[in-house]
């Protein structure tokens, strides 16, 4: 049970840390590593430079998420609670999705996949976790 749930948290931090590459490098236009469409255009360039070096920090924090998983994939029993609170941390930026409130974007494709994995897998890799590093009493 050890091995696959340290499989699934190496798996879940790398896929992390390349979202968080793709950001961290490209700024809010990416790398487009996630598809190359263009979909913005600056007309405030030095508003533009704040926001997109925000998003960058905010990359590097996502990143920093994936390294973590794979440390904690290493160290189960050691990171439980920190393992357990980035996964909280993932569950809550999906709820905040929601707050969007435009069903027709949340259920497209280019997001529902992010969405359950955040709202739905998440808390299961969360109960996993849980289980695997409680010890009895």
């Amino acid at each position: 049970m050890h091995y696959a749930l340290r499989t699934v948290l190496t798996l879940t931090g790398i896929i992390i840390i390349a979202l968080g590459l793709n950001v961290a490098l490209g700024g809010i236009q990416t790398l487009g590593w996630q598809g190359a469409d263009p979909f913005l255009e600056v007309t405030d360039p030095e508003i533009f430079a704040v926001r997109d070096n925000h998003v960058r920090f905010i990359a590097g924090v996502w990143m920093a998420v994936g390294l973590l998983m794979i440390l904690g994939a290493t160290r189960l029993r050691q990171m439980r609670s920190i393992l357990l609170t980035l996964v909280a941390m993932v569950f809550t930026g999906g709820v905040m999705r929601l707050s969007a409130a435009d069903t027709g974007v949340l259920y497209s494709m280019d997001i529902a996949p992010s969405l359950i994995a955040e709202l739905v897998l998440f808390p299961i890799l969360g109960w996993w976790i849980f289980v695997a590093t409680h010890r009895p009493i």
